[in-house]
């Protein structure tokens, strides 16, 4: 089969139903699609809702070979705006998920008999879906799996099972998370050096076996099929190591990323209105980020997830404030736990002139900003990566998840990142806010993070590695 058959290869892409997760494979479908593939992409009913609502009634009308399907969650959640419980969420995918997604390939099994769209011809499956496997079994369906954050996040999880043969987790009690004991060094996974318990993906500071989580990425593990084939928002120039020991162990396993770059090489102007945030998007924003100098704008996110007490964003509003320099924070409705966000008209007053406020804003954009210095991130992938491509050096406060692992790379292996202390205290804020922004670090930061832009643009140009893997999975799917 060739791209220009009228029947086209027909992909359907299903993401775990969380922004950080939606977000890339959502340029992986944009990307397969300008390459010649009719696209499927699964929403869950809840967030198709908060789409509609951010961007409007026909936001997601799509194109002719670009279509927007859900599936129930199976969860009780109204017309929230927020993002779901994820012990919650994980638990439902486990349980729930399964029936509807096979449900909605009969139908678009249906649609393909009568010829309305072209045969399902693979999937492509958020690795955090594994119901997608048994799908696929059930359909004969080709299933790519795309791992939604780093490649070393993904030979964390899959040693989670030997973590707990080793009676590394669960821990012994609660004293463990303070005693120390989170620094012992883990000497045995080839491709991770230096690493601490602490550096795991943070399901595994439990001290319940049966913790829905640690449950969850142990199944994940368990479930991995060696033969599938991987695709991972990474380049080799970012982690090597890592992809080297992993296609030890899995043979059919490409570095495609990062997606933005690989995007940006093919014009995609009729794509833009397909977009997948589920927030309102404060474009606002980047005007006044226009009337700000070069590189003297500290922009602040911690992502979908991350929630804080009311003490902790106390602290980095008054780190911030007393740093004195220009920034933009973008303040979710749902970032202070149990409560509205609520800053005195002292703060408000201090930093009128230089700050600005939004609840949600297109990110990348306001990366590649040239009045963006550096960046104050929970560490999520998405957000890593889109630094890197944007060549901006980061302040690292990890939530939960992968954010400890992504945070041990971006700090301790890459060198363009400062870790904050979990803790967080005003005085370190601004002290760090600082030399990020004017210090002999923040300078070697930056310079480093240069160059990592440099190799990712390199990879992702025709004939750079990424660039080719992409044509490789390709004709993978094809023969």
């Amino acid at each position: 089969m060739s791209y220009n058959d009228e029947r086209k290869p027909h992909a359907v892409f299903t993401p775990v139903p969380a922004q950080g997760h939606i977000n890339p494979l959502l340029k992986l479908a944009k990307l397969f699609h300008l390459r010649g593939f009719h696209i499927t992409f699964v929403h869950t009913e809840y967030n198709y809702k908060r789409l509609l609502k951010s961007r409007g009634p026909n936001a997601l009308d799509g194109l002719p070979d670009f279509r927007f399907e859900t599936i129930p969650d199976g969860l009780d959640d109204d017309d929230g705006d927020v993002t779901q419980h994820a012990p919650s969420l994980f638990d439902s995918i486990r349980k729930n998920f399964l029936q509807p997604f096979c449900n909605l390939l009969h139908r678009l099994n249906h649609s393909a008999t009568a010829g309305l769209i072209p045969p399902v011809t693979c999937l492509f499956s958020d690795g955090c879906m594994p119901f997608t496997i048994q799908a696929a079994q059930q359909f004969g369906l080709p299933n790519v799996i795309f791992w939604p954050a780093s490649a070393c996040s993904f030979l964390s999880v899959i040693n989670f099972p030997t973590l707990v043969q080793k009676g590394l987790t669960p821990l012994k009690d609660e004293s463990y998370l303070t005693n120390g004991y989170l620094d012992t060094n883990v000497d045995w996974i080839p491709g991770m050096q230096n690493f601490r318990l602490k550096d795991f993906l943070d399901f595994i500071r439990t001290t319940d076996l049966n913790d829905a989580m640690l449950q969850f990425f142990i199944e994940v593990a368990n479930g991995v099929d060696r033969n599938a084939t991987f695709v991972f928002n990474t380049f080799e120039g970012l982690e090597g190591d890592v992809i080297n020991a992993l296609s030890s162990m899995f043979p059919s396993l490409y570095t495609i990323g990062p997606f933005p770059l690989l995007l940006n090489q093919s014009p995609h102007n009729h794509l833009a209105s397909l977009g997948s945030n589920l927030w309102k998007e404060d474009t606002e924003c980047l005007e006044w980020l226009e009337s700000k100098e070069p590189r003297s704008v500290v922009y602040v996110n911690f992502g979908s997830f991350t929630v804080m007490s009311e003490e902790q964003l106390l602290e980095f509003a008054w780190g911030l404030a007393n740093s004195k320099k220009p920034f933009m924070w973008i303040i979710r409705p749902d970032l202070v736990i149990g409560g509205s966000v609520i800053l005195s008209s002292e703060f408000v007053n201090e930093t009128r002139d230089r700050s600005l406020i939004a609840s949600w804003c297109p990110q990348e954009q306001v990366l590649n900003h040239p009045s963006i210095g550096g960046f104050l991130t929970h560490c999520g992938w998405n957000s890593a990566t889109e630094s890197v491509c944007a060549g901006v050096p980061m302040l690292c406060w990890p939530f939960f998840a992968d954010h400890p692992t992504n945070c041990r790379y971006i700090c301790n292996e890459w060198e363009i990142g400062i870790e904050i202390d979990t803790n967080v205290k005003r005085e370190e804020v601004k002290k760090l806010v600082n030399e990020l922004m004017d210090g002999e670090k923040g300078k070697k930061m930056r310079q480093k993070t240069m160059e990592l832009k440099k190799k990712a643009e390199e990879e992702t140009k025709p004939g750079g590695c990424s660039y080719m893997n992409l044509d490789k999975v390709i004709k993978v799917l094809l023969n």
